[in-house]
């Protein structure tokens, strides 16, 4: 199974849209904040969506492939 490469760019393009951490990148988000979402609920839709993933890539030591992204998109 092959990562989704538009799932991933969206990843590390859409900015966080409120919180603490509003207008950084979703890839950027600290663990912490992801593992709180993960423990009382993602958003719904699209955000919750980036946001499990991440949660997902970052808790399974995948972040290579968000890194080879930003090379790509010159984060």
């Amino acid at each position: 199974m092959k990562p989704d490469a538009e799932i991933l760019k969206a990843c590390v393009t859409t900015p966080m849209p409120f919180g603490k951490y509003k207008e950084q990148k979703i890839a950027d988000l600290p663990v912490s904040y992801l593992e709180w979402f993960e423990k009382k609920g993602f958003p719904a839709g699209k955000l919750g969506m980036l946001m499990s993933t991440v949660w997902v890539i970052k808790t399974n030591g995948l972040e290579e492939l968000l890194a080879s992204i930003k090379k790509v998109e010159k984060y």
